[in-house]
């Protein structure tokens, strides 16, 4: 076993040993290393341009009042397909704006002390704490910040839909279904009127 693996050594050697001393492989080689490093120099300056793009874009956020206007013209484009609405113009009233909700660590501690005095009286105390923190990731530009998990989207307080056919008992109906169905929300918060 050891005169095989001894051979085969010698085999690789000897082939390596032949590249080296042919002057025309030693020349394709040194080439061909510097070709390499030729590409992994300019590979890094197209890194570098297309990584930075990425990493300072960030996810778009979606303030309260926009949230409400793309609610607002969603809602206007379903309500004008049911019969017998007509022009719609809709308003939606929200309860809070848009809150994120942080990733955080928690540290629990907890400490018992137990008092002896003579043989009848013991008092045990025990203090339990816990610390909350929200865990920071860098920036792009190197500026700390809370990472977030999630959004939540704003509660939709009422809807107000002005329409044609708001004095029409079964297109106010239709409406109402529409909105409930697509907010998720009671019949309560939305009103339809007839427009003038």
């Amino acid at each position: 076993m050891k005169v095989k693996d001894s051979e085969i050594r010698e085999e690789k050697e000897s082939f390596f040993t032949k590249l080296a001393e042919n002057e025309s492989y030693r020349k394709v080689i040194i080439i061909a290393g510097l070709i390499g490093i030729a590409f992994i120099f300019i590979s890094g300056f197209f890194k570098d341009n297309t990584v930075s793009p990425k990493t300072t874009s960030s996810q778009p956020t979606v303030t309260a009042e926009q949230y409400a206007s793309q609610l607002e013209s969603s809602i206007t484009d379903i309500v004008t397909k049911i019969q017998g609405v007509g022009t719609a113009k809709v308003l939606v009233t929200l309860e809070q704006s848009t809150q994120y909700v942080y990733a955080t660590e928690e540290k629990k501690s907890n400490q018992t002390t137990e008092d002896k005095s003579g043989s009848s009286t013991t008092k045990n105390e025990a203090n339990d704490s816990t610390e909350t923190n929200y865990i920071l990731v860098k920036d792009a530009d190197g500026a700390q910040r809370a990472l977030p998990i999630t959004e939540v989207q704003p509660i939709v307080k009422g809807v107000v839909v002005v329409c044609d056919g708001g004095d029409n008992p079964v297109v106010q109906q239709n409406v109402i279904s529409a909105v409930t169905t697509a907010l998720n929300i009671t019949t309560v918060r939305v009103c339809v009127i007839k427009a003038q």
